[in-house]
């Protein structure tokens, strides 16, 4: 057994062991216990996945851990890239854990199951086999939701939110099966090196993507299959949406790498040569783009912080789509320089989306654990009670703003540069779709400014609104030790993108061996791009300038603050001194933005006047109340249900316990059965 697979089969150990011993332990040493494992055995994955993107490769096939088929592993470098990914967000996820799980957290399922969603997060891109896919997807699956339900004795929206994720990530789970199934049969087998040798017609290709596809964009929350994620990520403890956020809507995106890029018929060696259709991609484009839009723009009317992240995943993994439809749509058009660069904007997003946005979740959990409260329009004023968590908040603010400095904006403004070069030469199709997906991401960064905006200014600067924020508390060692952690992680990416080049060049070359080789044209042009954005300037001046406009900042503030309290006894024109209702908002912020959007969002509005009891002329007292619906969620599932809900009324009359009638259920059936065997040749 080489490196990658003795790490791996170390992290997978003591994700084991940490979960046998958190159930067998006393209370007290259980969340340090579980959260020590659970990150150690992230930096083993993590390891184990660099040294996969490092270019060595593991497999292992364990006959006689799974029924019938077996356990098959590998490690390429694609998969090392998501495992990589997994682990860094268990170590911080591991950290954060041991102080945020002593409020009530300490119970031995939640800190049982914890290590065991990452080891299955572990084995979905080291599987080598339907059958293991399907059985570490439903392991992930499952431990997911028990650890989304954590809480469903304190708040009851929790268990509302558990029923959604349960329904439709298991709805998700039936199309990757079927398609999958349907794919082992074309190819009379099951193992991803039979796939790849598979030859099936055309319809039977369209068919296995569309099932894929479905079922892959449901887990990465892209639209309008992303109804359980603004609804789950906001009620599971602060760093298991971390975990989800960060590293679980990720396997959707590999799912459909994998499947579309490597292992269907004329995708692996052809794909430059039109092996696959141009429209999967441009479907998977078009998926992407109303996923960043869409998002974005529940986020920027989002008054609750942690659904504001949430609906945030859905732009960000919309940009990733973007980057992967448009890699395998030039890959269809015999462009493998901007095939390479688009897929390698793709992949470095993710890896950028998964460091701000496990640093975003642990500060809003931070928050949370201070106040008791997620809602914008009750915070302010953390700046002075929580310095440490408003800094690291900022931080994850700024990356998420894909504003300069910031990590997000390398991997942003490579994808837009991927798009801009295909314009001229990307034919009928690409010129209409092309400036349309530039258009999506640059609205969509626009909008991500205005949105962390408002959560930082609203939420951290100011007054405060209420007495939750009054009484907050900066939070413990440990918690702040795993938001530092990945705030080093976004840090270390904005300055030195470039570090990560080779592994994701590797990946590429898993995906597209004949578009972009390791070392070759297509490689080099990335690495020009990065170091463009990177390389204006040496790191250690970047890193200079930075320390330097914090400290000027800092100052600037404090002398601001000083000239404030110096002037407090100046003539105030009659108003007084400066109150909380006098600030703005999260729902007054987003107002102006609200009108611009109206016909896509279509708020919901309510005043209600209350007048005095001496004459319905004087006002007692106006109280407004303003919503934005899941538009999505409205039109499209609420139908479905309403339907479900008749149909099953319906279906009562057909149990009345009659044994009769059950007896001819069960012969009808049989007879139809047997009527069809016979009619199908």
């Amino acid at each position: 057994m080489n490196l990658p697979g003795a790490l791996l089969t170390v992290a997978l150990g003591l994700c084991l062991a940490t979960a046998l011993l958190a159930l067998a332990v006393p209370a007290r040493i259980r969340p340090v216990l579980s959260g020590m494992g659970t990150a150690a055995a992230g930096a083993a994955g993590a390891a184990a996945g660099g040294s996969a993107m490092a270019g060595q490769t593991w497999s292992a096939w364990l006959p006689d851990l799974l029924p019938l088929a077996g356990l098959r592993l590998t490690l390429d470098p694609l998969g090392g890239l998501f495992i990589a990914v997994t682990g860094g967000v268990a170590v911080c996820a591991g950290v954060y854990g041991i102080g945020y799980a002593r409020h009530g957290l300490s119970g031995r399922v939640v800190q049982a199951t914890l290590p065991l969603f990452v080891a299955s997060m572990l084995l979905v891109p080291a599987a080598a086999a339907v059958s293991t896919l399907l059985v570490a997807w439903e392991l992930m699956a499952i431990t997911s939701l028990l650890l989304v339900l954590a809480e469903h004795g304190r708040r009851p929206a929790v268990g509302g939110a558990g029923l959604w994720y349960a329904v439709m990530t298991h709805l998700g789970l039936i199309a990757i099966l079927g398609g999958l199934a349907g794919f082992a049969a074309g190819a009379h087998g099951e193992a991803f090196d039979q796939l790849r040798a598979a030859q099936l017609s055309p319809l039977a290709r369209d068919a296995v993507f569309l099932a894929t596809f479905a079922g892959f964009a449901s887990k990465a929350g892209i639209v309008p299959l992303h109804a359980w994620l603004p609804r789950a990520h906001p009620e599971a403890p602060s760093h298991v949406s971390a975990l989800m956020s960060a590293a679980m809507v990720n396997m959707g995106v590999y799912g459909i790498a994998r499947v579309g890029l490597d292992l269907l018929p004329g995708s692996a060696g052809g794909a430059s040569e039109g092996g696959t259709p141009a429209w999967w991609w441009l479907l998977v484009l078009a998926a992407g783009g109303a996923s960043a839009m869409y998002g974005i723009l529940q986020a920027a009317v989002s008054s609750d912080l942690k659904r504001l992240l949430g609906y945030s995943t859905t732009e960000n993994m919309g940009l990733v789509l973007m980057g992967l439809g448009a890699a395998g749509f030039f890959a269809t058009r015999g462009a493998p320089q901007l095939a390479a660069l688009a897929l390698v904007a793709a992949l470095l997003h993710v890896v950028n989306h998964a460091a701000f946005k496990t640093l975003l979740f642990q500060a809003a959990g931070s928050v949370l654990h201070a106040t008791g409260t997620r809602n914008l329009d009750a915070l302010g004023g953390l700046r002075a009670r929580m310095p440490y968590t408003t800094v690291l908040f900022a931080v994850g603010a700024l990356a998420a703003s894909a504003l300069p400095p910031g990590n997000g904006f390398v991997s942003e403004w490579l994808l837009l540069q991927s798009l801009v070069h295909a314009i001229p030469a990307s034919g009928v199709a690409g010129a209409v779709a092309m400036p349309l997906a530039v258009g999506v991401v640059a609205m969509s960064a626009g909008l991500a400014v205005a949105t962390f905006v408002k959560a930082f200014g609203v939420g951290f600067l100011a007054r405060p609104r209420g007495p939750e924020a009054e009484r907050a508390v900066e939070s413990p060692p440990s918690m702040l030790g795993g938001m530092g952690l990945a705030a080093l992680c976004c840090a270390v990416l904005a300055v030195g993108p470039t570090v990560v080049v080779p592994g994701l060049a590797r990946a590429v070359g898993t995906l597209l061996p004949g578009a972009a080789p390791v070392t070759g044209p297509a490689m080099r042009t990335v690495t020009l791009h990065l170091s463009g954005i990177a390389g204006t300037m040496s790191p250690l001046l970047i890193a200079v300038a930075l320390a330097a406009a914090i400290a000027l900042a800092a100052g600037a503030v404090r002398m601001f603050s000083a000239r404030r309290r110096r002037a407090a006894r100046l003539w105030d024109c009659g108003a007084g001194p400066m109150s909380p209702r006098m600030q703005y908002t999260a729902t007054s912020f987003a107002e102006p933005l609200q009108r611009v959007f109206d016909d896509v969002l279509r708020p919901e509005m309510d005043v209600d006047v209350t007048p005095k009891k001496e004459s319905a002329y004087l006002v007692e007292r106006i109280r407004f109340h303003a919503m934005v619906p899941d538009r999505i969620e409205r039109r499209l599932y609420g139908p479905l249900l309403a339907a479900a809900e008749a149909i099953g009324r319906r279906a009562r009359a057909l149990a009345n316990g009659s044994v009769h009638r059950y007896l001819a259920y069960g012969f009808w059936t049989l007879t139809g059965l047997l009527i069809l065997l016979a009619v199908i040749p």
